[in-house]
């Protein structure tokens, strides 16, 4: 379940292979090997990439399907905005 989220996620930011490696910083061959389901991350690792993509680690290892966004830091006007972004895309 692990490799077939972190491709889902990476697609979805539109990022290649090479570009989310350089992002944390691992190999391009690490996140390909995630990706094809040959190695696992570490514990730290798995928590960065989470943090990457904003979901938990439940979701990246498949424990739930319910992806989370990470609103910490944000301004509670940008989490409104957020909030009525999503419920228009639910319309």
């Amino acid at each position: 379940m692990f490799y077939e989220r972190v491709k889902e996620l990476r697609n979805s930011l539109g990022i290649n292979q090479v570009e989310f490696s350089k992002k944390i910083g691992v190999t391009k061959q690490c996140v390909s090997n995630w990706e094809n389901g040959y190695i696992q991350p570490s514990i730290d690792m798995l928590k960065k990439i989470a943090k990457t993509f904003s979901v938990s680690t439940d979701y990246l290892l498949g424990i739930n399907d319910n992806p989370t966004l990470n609103v910490e830091g944000l301004t509670n006007e940008q989490i409104l905005h957020i909030r009525n972004i999503i419920d228009d895309i639910r319309k």
